[in-house]
């Protein structure tokens, strides 16, 4: 199998395929039936056979709320087993209280959250779009505050980016030329949870200044992979990453293995799901086909 592709961010080399962590700690946006079936399925065990599979395949980047105990352990544990480091892309909510946007933020509320991910061993620290997009200002054009939490970010030596639900924040901080080296957005081909159409966020992403970590490609599960990934790969640029989420190492083989195929221009060797619906559309056995020519 070839190394996953890779891209940098903030001059630190990272996999362009990032491991999401939805999947692993009950966020379906599905169904509270769903969300209590993730983690009633998931244990730290599990999780960390999945992240093993992904770092094998040199997909060593994984994004989400790494203060989890639960993903915080098995992040360790999956390192432990590879002897490689994973590179963490963590997402902490930072409250933003109805004077946020007048006054600021108050670092003493705000640094132990950071302090927190800093000490969790996060490379990167792109807070939640719960707190950029609350912040974000159509009016001046900007996403007010976000130049103090960066600051903040910096000065515990982890690189700052920003997640975002409104492709409007990747194309103020811009314009700002905030402190930021990435930015998380919703990018998928159905416009699941997208605010416009995929077509323009497309094109933001394209002319974003910085690498753009893309996330919910498959739509929580509502496209299936062969089409999500397909339209992700074959619509990005080089620079820019895919977040996926798996709930076992079976899945987390194939979106490898798809993936690949795509991003190489090749047939992947992922085996197709059979149901007796198909039959007819399978290959005759040979000695059927060799019978049927020679009466």
């Amino acid at each position: 199998m070839s190394a996953f592709p890779r891209t940098t961010v903030g001059g630190v080399s990272v996999s362009r395929m990032i491991i999401g962590t939805n999947w692993f700690l009950g966020f379906s946006h599905a169904t509270d039936a769903k969300d209590n079936l993730i983690t009633s399925s998931m244990d730290l065990k599990k999780i960390a056979d999945i992240i093993e599979v992904f770092v094998g395949a040199g997909v060593d980047t994984i994004m989400g709320r790494v203060q989890v105990p639960l993903l915080h352990d098995a992040i360790q544990e999956a390192q432990q087993r590879t002897g490689k480091k994973i590179i963490v892309v963590s997402t902490p909510a930072v409250p933003t209280p109805t004077d946020t946007a007048a006054k600021g933020f108050k670092e003493g509320d705000v640094a132990p959250i950071f302090d927190k991910d800093a000490q969790m061993g996060a490379t990167f620290c792109f807070p939640h779009q719960g707190t950029t997009d609350n912040l974000v200002d159509r009016c001046t054009r900007q996403i007010r505050h976000m130049d103090q939490l960066c600051r903040m970010i910096r000065e515990r030596g982890m690189i700052p980016g920003l997640s975002t639900h409104m492709p409007e924040s990747i194309v103020y901080a811009d314009e700002t030329g905030l402190d930021v080296e990435s930015y998380i957005s919703i990018y998928n081909a159905m416009g699941f949870l997208m605010q416009i159409e995929v077509d323009w966020v497309a094109q933001v992403i394209r002319d974003a200044a910085k690498p753009v970590m893309t996330i919910k490609p498959m739509a929580s599960g509502q496209i299936r992979p062969f089409q999500a990934l397909n339209f992700v790969w074959n619509t990005l640029r080089d620079e820019d990453m895919v977040a996926v989420g798996t709930m076992s190492r079976e899945e987390a083989k194939e979106l490898i293995d798809l993936s690949l195929g795509i991003l190489e221009r090749r047939k992947a060797e992922v085996k197709l799901q059979e149901t007796r619906s198909k039959a007819s559309v399978k290959p005759a056995a040979k000695s059927f086909v060799r019978g049927v020519a020679g009466e």
